[in-house]
This record gives structure tokens, sequence and C-alpha cells, in this order.
């Protein structure tokens, strides 16, 4: 199966604010882009992924993101992040009404293709599907299979809106990449320790971050 991912991808100048005890204003915002392309390359190489398609109203995201070769959809909507996701599953099965499509999370430096790949294909097994993040609160993947709609619940407590929906939560070990999304300083340096991206890897070199 070739899933379509939609990734959210919210305007820089407002990303990351939890990390302001790591990283301050003039460097978050950078960090974030770097996140979201180094999550959108290892998703792209992904030989479950067909495509990206990039929800975003932020002018620098889109054209970076589309140089690596993700589909560039605006937020219309504008109305966070679930309405986001709605938004680009929307515009996707517009041209592929059937299309199994995932919502993965823009914050993933550490991304593995591979694993993403063992992932979907668990996703495969069942009509809606998620992964939990590290902190077994959250949510950083979820998928509908051909034909489903994805029903995001994204935010407070993800992952339990996500399970009362009626999606299966998928048990994996070794995805560890996958799970790991970047919210806080603490989070960043266990992404560090995963081994993050290129992009990721020069924005945080500038950065002093204790325990690296």
């Amino acid at each position: 199966m070739q899933w379509t991912l939609v990734i959210p991808v919210k305007p820089l100048a407002r990303a990351k604010s939890r990390l302001s005890d790591t990283a301050h204003d003039g460097v978050r915002p950078g960090l974030a882009l770097a996140f979201a392309q180094d999550t959108a390359a290892a998703a792209l190489a992904c030989p479950a992924v067909k495509d990206v398609a990039v929800v975003t109203d932020d002018a620098l995201a889109g054209r970076e993101l589309a140089a690596l070769g993700a589909r560039v959809v605006t937020d219309e909507p504008r109305g966070g992040l679930n309405a986001a996701l709605a938004h680009g599953v929307a515009a996707v099965r517009a041209d592929r009404p059937d299309a199994p499509v995932a919502a993965l999370n823009a914050d993933l430096p550490a991304l593995r293709s591979l694993e993403l790949a063992r992932v979907l294909d668990a996703a495969a097994e069942f009509p809606r599907a998620f992964l939990p993040d590290a902190a077994n609160i959250g949510t950083t993947l979820l998928a509908a299979a051909y034909g489903r709609e994805l029903l995001p619940a994204f935010g407070t407590d993800s992952r339990s809106r996500h399970r009362a929906s009626g999606a299966v939560e998928l048990a994996l070990d070794d995805v560890d990449s996958v799970r790991q999304d970047v919210d806080t300083g603490d989070d960043l340096r266990a992404a560090l320790a995963l081994g993050v991206g290129p992009r990721t890897a020069a924005v945080a070199a500038r950065l002093l971050i204790p325990g690296q």
C-alpha cells in the first residue's frame, strides 16, 4: 500500500514556544523549519509513501518543503491543527478519492524512513490506526485506509481521544524515531540522542543544550 502523508506546519513565528528554555525567539522559527524539513525528507524517502502534502500558511516553510518534493496545500480553514488536517486530506482525495492517508507530525527530526514504513505497514491492517508519542500521551501518526475518514483528534490527550474514536493503537517496538516528537528541551535532547536529520543537526549545533 502506498500512502499519502499529510503534514501540518504552523506559521514558523509561532512554532515551538515550549522550547523557549532551550532556543530563544530568534532561533525557534529556524529550528521548527529544520524539524519539518527533516521530517518531510525522511517521509518522502520512505518506500511505503507515494507522496507528501504539507498544509501551511507559512510562505518560507511552503517554499522550502516544496523544494524537497512535497505538495503544499494552503491552510484555508485557519481553524487549528485538526481543521488543517481535514482540509489537507480533502485536497488529497479530490485527486485520489480512495487514497490511504496518514497525518504525520512535523516535529520528528530523528525520523527514519524504514521505521516509518514499519508503522505504515502495520496501520494498513486496520481501517484507522494511530501511533502514540514517546510520552504515551499524544499521537505522532494517524492513518486511515482506502475510503475511510481520518477523523483527526489531535491536541491534549490525543492518544486517549484517538483510541476513543475507534482508531487502533499500534504497539510496535523499535520505531522510536516515529514516536519522538519535539515540544520541550528534554524532547530535543532525546531526538538528538536518536540522531537527527542534517538540517536539525546544523541548527542544534548552535545551541547550548545541557546533557549533550
